[in-house]
């Protein structure tokens, strides 16, 4: 489909139509270069905010490995602890033995 071409009186109107008809093209593409521009800005601002999120995850996820680690070893300094003490039923059944046994001396 091709567009019909008005013919003009003189080349004063054809020039003044596509001068027009240049600047609408013009307002045209600088309203999407603006509105790329907008959306490139947002962007940034969006990674910069990311970014300073995932900094600050960072730094927590670094703290809380310490603070598990000393979790860790206060567990294991526990255990041990544990294997050194005798239950309170080990302990009845010694003083029952230690009793027969100061008997029968």
């Amino acid at each position: 489909m091709k567009k019909a071409k008005k013919k003009y009186e003189n080349k004063s109107d054809a020039v003044t139509f596509e001068v027009r008809r240049l600047g609408v093209m013009l307002e045209h593409v600088d309203d999407k270069v603006s509105l790329v521009a907008e959306q490139y800005g947002d962007i940034k601002k969006d990674t910069g905010m990311i970014r300073k999120t995932i900094d600050v995850h960072t730094e927590m996820i670094g703290k809380l490995a310490v603070n598990i680690e000393i979790v860790k070893e206060d567990i294991e300094f526990i255990k041990s602890g544990f294997k050194k003490k005798v239950d309170v039923e080990e302990f009845a059944a010694l003083s029952r033995r230690v009793s027969l046994l100061e008997k029968h001396q």
